[in-house]
């Protein structure tokens, strides 16, 4: 593997930040994350390794062709033809074997100005994305406040639940491309139901950014509901702050840009 710039380390600084026990984001060995290397490999979390001791050893490096391939593929496939696809995809030979969850990293990746992601099981988020009011409202595709769009986006893309695997990275990428063709723009936070989170970033402290944010949200939105039906922004102040050129400069000063 080749790091000219540096990007092992601030993986590793982000699987660390992102798997705090205290920021109750991941425990164990919940979530993944990974970043791009170059057009032709990522680097990305080996099963079973838990994200706030990650070591360089528990990355594997592994090759986008065999994986977007299977992506695009329309078959059935087994589980056995899917732990085989995850060992082959290895660059070296003797790697540990990469996350289950690969496959969706290695067709997220390929998406234009993300070279970081973030997968996780924040509770917050997920007493939203595990309850049926707290998804209903999740599909709604509102924000709450001005700098939830200016770190995360105008809108979230929900994604229902999927069994984990090459099934539910196609769903996540069918979702992604509906989410282009109606806003214009790659999403920057992905809702999983009755699963987890997943923040995209061009870098490392972008992914952290979108995952803190995004957990003020839920925290917000849990207690609208607590308080009686939460207030959301209209699409037309949504769109104001997206647009506004003040908010562009915060977002290029918090590296959001």
């Amino acid at each position: 593997m080749t790091d000219t710039d540096g990007i092992l380390p601030q993986l590793l600084t982000l699987s660390h930040d992102l798997g705090d026990a205290g920021r109750q984001w991941a425990i164990l060995g919940e979530g993944n994350t990974s970043a791009r290397l170059s057009e032709a490999t990522f680097l990305v979390k080996a099963s079973g390794s838990q994200l706030r001791t990650l070591t360089s050893d528990q990355l594997v490096e592994v090759s986008f062709a065999p994986l977007l391939d299977a992506l695009r593929s329309s078959e059935f496939w087994p589980d056995e033809r899917t732990r085989d696809l995850l060992r082959s995809c290895c660059v070296h030979e003797g790697s540990r074997t990469p996350s289950v969850e690969t496959l969706f990293h290695a067709g997220l990746l390929s998406l234009p100005g993300v070279n970081f992601i973030g997968h996780t099981h924040v509770t917050s988020i997920n007493s939203l994305t595990c309850s049926r009011g707290g998804w209903d409202l999740m599909l709604q595709g509102r924000r709450l406040f001005p700098d939830e769009i200016v770190v995360c986006g105008v809108a979230p893309c929900c994604v229902p639940y999927v069994d984990p695997g090459l099934p539910l990275a196609r769903t996540i990428l069918e979702r992604v491309q509906q989410f282009i063709q109606k806003h214009g723009a790659v999403p920057k936070t992905i809702y999983l139901q009755n699963h987890g989170f997943i923040a995209l970033g061009a870098s490392a402290s972008e992914v952290l950014s979108i995952t803190q944010m995004a957990d003020k949200a839920a925290h917000i939105l849990i207690g609208a509901i607590a308080c009686g039906e939460p207030m959301f922004m209209s699409h037309a102040d949504v769109s104001r702050i997206a647009t506004r050129p003040d908010e562009h400069l915060r977002q290029r000063a918090l590296g959001l840009k």
